[in-house]
């Protein structure tokens, strides 16, 4: 347990450091590649009625879960079998990889370096790298308020719910996770397409995600005040405006984020040319600019170290405590 502290630790300051390098391998690709390979075999198998649909994505959830927690699992055994000193590397870098923090913030601050250069062309094309929403009807603000918004929201995804599973379980855990998140942003639509097949993927993400969607909002009231912005914003927010959202969850950090801003987030959108009609989320106290998408990032990452350093601290303590207990 210990050395899957050290692990997180570690994993988490290479993905401060290292990000995730543009054609680098990376597993969640290979979860990516299983879940459409696994869709194709399994549409062929079950009938195509709601039932049928509804069985072959429950079984494609099972296969992936098994395959991104148990691949793992093993080589960390493996590893510690040769060497504790070998299984601390390996499960560094697995900790690395389920994070992603340092990609969402070069990603996003691709957008403002855009912005900031008077290139709106361009900042939409770097928007639409990170976000699933219309890019061509947006102006400078939509595109800035479309960046935060996924910096807010992912800061969840992304970075606090991975650190809470490799916390609560090591990095295989994480990777179960990431095999969650996964599936549902490839098949959890609710589309014609989806809308049985990938019911069972979307509902394990609502759930998978539900405390650490919560505890990353939260963190970002402590956070805001280490950063200069709002906390009394960030909590009034927070309460009031956590559950504008279809999804359970994904309103807990951008509400947050909105509230130690001051900014007014969401409203409708554009996704495949028709209109999304949303709730406003926040209160218009003053314009987006565009130094909120650094600051944003800068909110992410306190939130993100928040956790980590209470996590592990809480953590390690438990460890002891339990090692003196047994003795």
């Amino acid at each position: 347990m210990l050395i899957s502290l050290w692990a997180l630790v570690l994993g988490a300051g290479i993905d401060l450091l290292v990000g995730d390098p543009h054609g680098w391998p990376h597993p969640v690709v290979g979860i990516g590649k299983l879940i459409s390979r696994g869709e194709r075999v399994l549409r062929q198998i079950f009938p195509k009625t709601p039932g049928g649909e509804l069985a072959a994505g429950g079984v494609l959830v099972a296969v992936v879960l098994l395959c991104s927690g148990g691949i793992p699992w093993l080589l960390l055994h493996l590893a510690e079998r040769v060497s504790g000193w070998l299984r601390l590397a390996l499960e560094s870098v697995m900790c690395w990889q389920v994070l992603a923090g340092r990609s969402l913030r070069d990603e996003s601050m691709a957008v403002h370096r855009a912005l900031k250069g008077g290139d709106l062309a361009q900042s939409r094309r770097a928007v639409s790298m990170i976000v699933g929403r219309d890019v061509e009807r947006l102006d400078g603000a939509g595109v800035t308020r479309a960046a935060v918004e996924t910096v807010a929201e992912n800061a969840s995804d992304g970075v606090i719910a991975p650190l809470f599973y490799c916390l609560l379980g090591g990095a295989w855990l994480g990777f179960v996770y990431k095999g969650i998140n996964t599936m549902d942003s490839m098949i959890a639509y609710r589309s014609e397409r989806y809308l049985y097949f990938g019911r069972v993927a979307a509902r394990l993400d609502d759930a998978a995600n539900f405390l650490p969607s919560r505890l990353a909002g939260l963190a970002m009231v402590p956070a805001a005040a280490l950063t200069g912005l709002s906390a009394s914003g960030a909590l009034r927010i927070w309460r009031r405006d956590r559950r504008k959202h279809d999804s359970p969850n994904s309103a807990q950090t951008e509400s947050a984020c909105a509230g130690a801003l001051g900014v007014r987030l969401a409203g409708d959108a554009w996704y495949g040319g028709v209109r999304h009609q949303k709730e406003y989320i926040g209160d218009d106290l003053r314009p987006i600019e565009l130094e909120d998408i650094p600051r944003s990032c800068r909110l992410m990452f306190a939130a993100a170290g928040l956790v980590l350093i209470l996590g592990t601290a809480g953590k390690a303590a438990l460890i002891f405590a339990l090692g003196g207990a047994l003795c």
